[in-house]
């Protein structure tokens, strides 16, 4: 069962994109709604709103940590789940180039003028929603 409309209604509820992604997911793998939006709050806008890695990215990391993670020292377990991250990033690099903010929205979102231009473009809507949706396409193909 897809979970992209879910997480598509995370995003057009105002939630941010790491909480669309992970809240949309954790459920399946065992981590209730609200403790999974309160984890996932400080990562949108590429981390605190910095601009660096996006947080549908950092979102569907940690839905892979969820599913696939590990909490035993064992060099072997980290090597799967290290892997199957690169998967998602590399997926996900094939769709959109790039997995950072600045690259993905073309404009500094950290600061004042940055932001001005994506209300101006209206980036949420235009390029962070299919980022969202992307994202969501990726982790059920790896997933």
């Amino acid at each position: 069962m897809s979970n992209i409309k879910e997480a598509m209604d995370y995003f057009k509820e105002g939630f941010s994109c790491s909480q669309a992604v992970f809240a949309a997911y954790a459920p399946k793998f065992g981590l209730d709604q609200e403790t999974a939006l309160k984890i996932s709050g400080p990562f949108g806008g590429g981390i605190g709103g910095m601009g660096e890695t996006c947080g549908v990215v950092t979102g569907a990391l940690m839905v892979v940590g969820l599913k696939d993670g590990v909490i035993v020292s064992d060099p072997e377990e980290k090597a799967k789940v290290k892997a199957k991250a690169q998967e998602f990033i590399n997926k996900f690099k094939t769709k959109n180039k790039n997995i950072t903010c600045i690259k993905l929205l073309g404009c500094d979102i950290s600061t004042e003028e940055g932001m001005e231009i994506v209300k101006e473009k209206e980036l949420i809507d235009k390029v962070c929603s299919n980022l969202v949706k992307d994202a969501g396409e990726v982790l059920e193909e790896i997933l």
